[in-house]
């Protein structure tokens, strides 16, 4: 048998063992699944144990409860996330007293795509279902990439995949600059709106960032950019590589035209440069994701996948779990489940829902997500509800935050009374809002949409579970058009 006359050096050196602090969160625990995927051992630990725990032990993790110095035996580097302090926490500061290297997740991402050609798709808005959709193209293309996205897809049954091919597809996060330590190929932008204020001064910090995310393609990739986004807009004058655009503005090269909403997905025929390449079919609602699946297609085209393909990947596309997730429909009531935290988000998502379900009262239950979010952005929050026949608002989700004097959950409330919503509910504990829903606020026909990113979710899958045992008074019958399925 000939010898190869060349051979690749292993992934990372010499690292064979990976610690990884806060390893149930989303981000940290798709790097711990392509890890575990390429022969590391992995070990980890989180406050607590979950559903994500639970799976990455099924791939052989160790995972801990709780943080101790010694989880971190023969670690050769330790990784934690955005939301463990290393000054604070026992595991990081015992691996700086052993002098065992010690990163924050964006670098080890940073490092994933140096490893291969990457494909970073960044925006306030849209990413984890763009990234989702684009893994999808490039995979039916036939190059069998890595991706890491921010959320469950469906259509992998995980938030990971490691592909053996030369390309990897990353969710660029702005939060913290954290997409600023990756080095992509090609940039998607999909937009750009105030956000994580506790981190960037003021949009114009943002914008920067964002314009140096875009900048550091390489001369022979491209920023693929959302032309319908005046933020996005206003990056092409500032830089110096190759633009690709894409949206429903008449002057995007890739763009949709004759767009129609049937139910719970989209039609729509695909422009490029004025050329017809046919029509897509999509299988999730809403304009949004229209324009996501342009992103797509812009990507696909870069990297010279066939039409048909493209659209084979975008039909096979289902959604990305917490991203208007049907949970299920019991006593005539349908339970969907969002991320949306952003009052852009969440209008957007309220939108599409009153296209897929023009017949069904919309109850919208949110929990707000960050102090300071809520502080900085209340009155756009109050005013993001009216598509909502009913708004149902719970206690801010802290994370990684303190309380701030002031502010809560009856803020919103009370604004979006004040802005004219007529039926506005305030219920703190999250615990009571099943109970709540039911006794005050559910009519047989309503579809509930839990909105946030927080533990929202709880709530969702708790008002599921006692819908079928709950008894409506005589005067709220079922119809048989919203009867259980």
């Amino acid at each position: 048998m000939t010898e190869p006359k060349w051979r690749r050096p292993p992934l990372f050196g010499r690292v064979r063992h990976v610690h990884m602090v806060g390893i149930g969160g989303i981000g940290m625990s798709s790097i711990a699944e392509i890890l575990l995927l390429r022969g590391f051992r992995v070990t980890g630990s989180d406050l607590k144990r979950s559903e994500i725990t639970d799976r990455l032990e099924q791939l052989g993790a160790t995972v801990y409860e709780g943080h101790r110095p010694e989880h971190i035996e023969g670690a050769d580097v330790v990784v934690y996330s955005s939301a463990v302090r290393p000054q604070d926490n026992p595991e990081t500061l015992e691996a700086l007293r052993r002098r065992i290297p010690l990163i924050p997740r964006a670098e080890m991402l940073g490092e994933l795509m140096r490893m291969k050609l990457g494909i970073g798709v960044a925006g306030t808005h849209g990413k984890t279902t763009t990234t989702s959709m684009v893994g999808l193209v490039v995979a039916e293309g036939g190059f069998d990439p890595t991706i890491i996205v921010g959320g469950k897809v469906t259509a992998f049954d995980s938030n990971a995949v490691a592909g053996e091919g030369d390309l990897i597809v990353i969710e660029a996060d702005e939060y913290d600059r954290t997409f600023l330590r990756l080095t992509p190929t090609w940039a998607v932008v999909t937009s750009i709106e105030a956000e994580h204020l506790d981190i960037y001064r003021d949009l114009d910090d943002l914008l920067e960032a964002f314009r140096q995310f875009a900048s550091s393609v390489p001369f022979f990739g491209a920023a693929i950019l959302c032309l319908d986004d005046p933020n996005v807009q206003a990056l092409m004058g500032k830089l110096d590589r190759r633009i690709r655009t894409y949206g429903l503005a008449r002057q995007a090269e890739v763009r949709a035209e004759n767009v129609r909403f049937e139910g719970f997905g989209s039609s729509f025929e695909v422009m490029v440069e004025g050329v017809s390449l046919g029509e897509m079919h999509l299988q999730v609602p809403g304009l949004h994701n229209v324009r996501n699946a342009l992103a797509a297609v812009t990507v696909g085209l870069e990297l010279d996948i066939p039409f048909a393909r493209i659209r084979a990947g975008l039909e096979r596309f289902t959604g990305v779990r917490r991203r208007f997730e049907r949970l299920g429909e019991v006593q005539g009531i349908l339970v969907i489940d969002d991320y949306a935290h952003h009052p852009t988000e969440i209008r957007v998502t309220l939108e599409a829902a009153t296209t897929a379900m023009p017949d069904r009262r919309l109850v919208a239950v949110f929990q707000p997500h960050l102090y300071s979010r809520t502080r900085d952005f209340q009155e756009a929050f109050a005013r993001a509800f009216v598509d909502a026949d009913v708004l149902v608002v719970t206690e801010i989700y802290g994370a990684r935050e303190a309380p701030i004097p002031g502010v809560s959950g009856a803020l919103i409330a009370d604004l979006a009374r004040r802005f004219g919503h007529r039926d506005v509910h305030y219920v703190p504990e999250l615990t009571q809002l099943p109970r709540y829903l039911q006794e005050h606020v559910l009519r047989p026909g309503d579809a509930v949409l839990f909105l946030g990113a927080g533990d929202i979710w709880r709530a969702a899958r708790a008002l599921l579970e006692t819908l079928p045992h709950w008894a409506w008074p005589k005067s709220q019958s079922i119809s048989p058009s919203h009867a259980a399925s």
